[in-house]
């Protein structure tokens, strides 16, 4: 069996290897990459050059913290964003469209709500979804996806009323009549979640497919699955899409919610194998909310309020959530914006040895808006790791001025603090739980970190901005160490040739343009999977 020997040559290479961080060629033989440097020095072979055009060559972008099954769902929902949507009453007419094209009885579904950027600066209440339809359920998943809003006939038939009481860890927003005016918080989600109609596996497959071609126009090669709002189990599904052109690498985490009380959950073990394209990497838990939701759970109060939020975890969820854990030495992931949460975890699993047998972070934490100082020094201590989203504040930057002020605003996401400090720390997107237009995107998360200024211009911190290269480091190596990902997110022998070819030099554009950058190739495993 022959071997297939390609030399890429004449390119600006970025490796985010920081023993060789810069280099012009790279030869890559059946997938794999065999030597990276000049090319005066490269080793005098048999191989097929192709010549890279002086262009800037990265390592695959590894997104630590996407809902892809989700993001997926929603190309086929209405999209509650700007240019699509910019007030209530134009969401109202998206409603009446979609009703038109379909019968009575049938679910309206939309996604990406953000009340700070509704021209009424408000939330969508029940009566709104009703001028837009009233036979029909109509479910607007808000951009955190941690709070939905519905219709009244969706309220009817989840059963809603002003006698419902709010469940643990959730919320029924209600009036001054104490009718529920239709948006659910947190764990008041699950009340209408069950009735919602599923896809068919293989509906499932063809769109995660199809996202797994937008993934590779935006140069990402990786992606972590957090999870869904259901318990269906996206392992079968991923090898499915797979069969269908699908090309990242994934690693599975299964929501803790929907399996705690269930004995008879297992993942088996072959499934926890690296070496796979599609892996489990462990388990996810819900802490809290979100900021711009004001349920995630602060140790100071919200702006002009005693409100601090809301905990979503029980005592006994978190400790079987790690038992898990460590009995199958998987990683435990739990999502924890507010410092109450953050601390409430680090504390707790700061007694525990590490249980993963590998380097991977036994712990790692979704978001991490506010950490404070103890729990840093005991996360660095202890070895686990922040995946943290800078997209956050460039693209919700409305709800963060309005429920922390513009000064503590300044503050929330410590990102170069926590880096000089000596914190595994990583970029992610978090899509589709973010107030963007195309959620996935790495290069407006990639200029929110650089300028740690907003879409608007917003200042955010600048004292804790990073450089371009450190930005890429989060994304690319850093993002598969906190995940486990093994032999991706840097351009070296002996790690696989998942990189991207950029239409202009990402390293050397002024910062306010980052976000124009697009991806010209990307590979994976040395095959070219995607051509602009």
């Amino acid at each position: 069996m022959s071997t297939k020997r390609n030399a890429y040559v004449n390119g600006k290479i970025f490796t985010s290897d920081d023993s060789n961080l810069y280099a012009e060629a790279m030869i890559v033989e059946d997938g794999v990459i065999t030597w990276v440097g000049k090319e005066v020095d490269m080793p005098a072979e048999d191989y097929e050059k192709v010549d890279l055009a002086g262009k800037r060559v990265l390592p695959g972008f590894v997104d630590a913290h996407e809902h892809p099954a989700m993001l997926a769902e929603m190309s086929k929902q209405i999209s509650c964003l700007p240019p699509v949507v910019h007030s209530i009453e134009e969401l109202i007419e998206k409603i009446k469209e979609v009703r038109a094209q379909q019968g009575p009885g049938e679910w309206i579904k939309g996604w990406g709500y953000d009340e700070g950027k509704f021209a009424e600066r408000r939330s969508p209440n029940r009566y709104d979804l009703d001028k837009g339809c009233s036979d029909s359920p109509v479910y607007l998943l808000r951009t955190c996806a941690h709070i939905i809003c519905l219709n009244s006939k969706a309220l009817e038939m989840a059963g809603v009323t002003k006698d419902t009481p709010d469940p643990e860890g959730g919320a029924i927003d209600r009036d001054e009549n104490g009718e529920p005016t239709g948006v659910l918080r947190e764990n008041a989600r699950d009340l209408v979640n069950h009735l919602l109609p599923p896809l068919t596996q293989d509906q499932k497959a063809d769109l995660v497919a199809d996202l797994g071609q937008l993934l590779l126009s935006q140069g990402i090669t990786a992606i972590c699955d957090m999870g869904n709002m259901d318990p269906s189990d996206n392992y079968a599904l991923y090898y499915a899409a797979a069969e269908k052109g699908f090309k990242q690498k994934v690693g599975i985490y299964y929501m803790w919610n929907y399996f705690h009380n269930d004995p008879d959950f297992r993942i088996p073990e072959k499934q926890f194998d690296k070496n796979q394209q599609i892996f489990s990497a462990g388990i996810k838990t819900i802490g809290d909310g979100s900021v711009s939701g004001r349920t995630a759970w602060m140790n100071e109060p919200y702006l002009d309020s005693d409100e601090y939020g809301i905990s979503t975890i029980t005592d006994e969820e978190m400790e079987s959530a790690i038992a898990f854990c460590k009995r199958y030495h998987c990683q435990l992931s739990m999502h924890a914006m507010g410092g109450k949460t953050i601390d409430r975890m680090v504390n707790r699993v700061y007694k525990e040895e590490k249980w993963t047998l590998d380097d991977t972070p036994h712990l790692r934490l979704e978001h991490i808006t506010e950490p404070s100082d103890q729990a840093i020094e005991k996360t660095i201590e202890k070895g686990f790791a922040f995946a943290t989203q800078p997209i956050f504040l460039y693209a919700e930057i409305e709800s963060y001025l309005k429920n922390l002020g513009p000064e503590r605003t300044k503050t929330t996401y410590p990102v170069k603090t926590m880096l000089e400090k000596g914190v595994n720390l990583c970029f992610s997107t978090d899509a589709p739980a973010t107030s963007w237009a195309v959620p996935s995107d790495p290069f407006p998360c990639i200029k929110g970190a650089v300028t740690r200024k907003a879409y608007d211009g917003t200042d955010c911190g600048q004292d804790q901005a990073v450089d371009i290269e450190t930005a890429v480091k989060l994304y690319t190596k850093a993002s598969a160490g906190v995940a486990g990902f093994k032999n991706i997110g840097q351009l070296r022998a002996g790690y696989q040739a998942d990189f991207i070819v950029l239409c202009d030099d990402l390293l050397s554009v002024p910062s306010e343009e980052i976000d124009k950058v697009c991806v010209a190739a990307t590979y994976v495993g040395g095959e070219k999977v995607y051509e602009k």
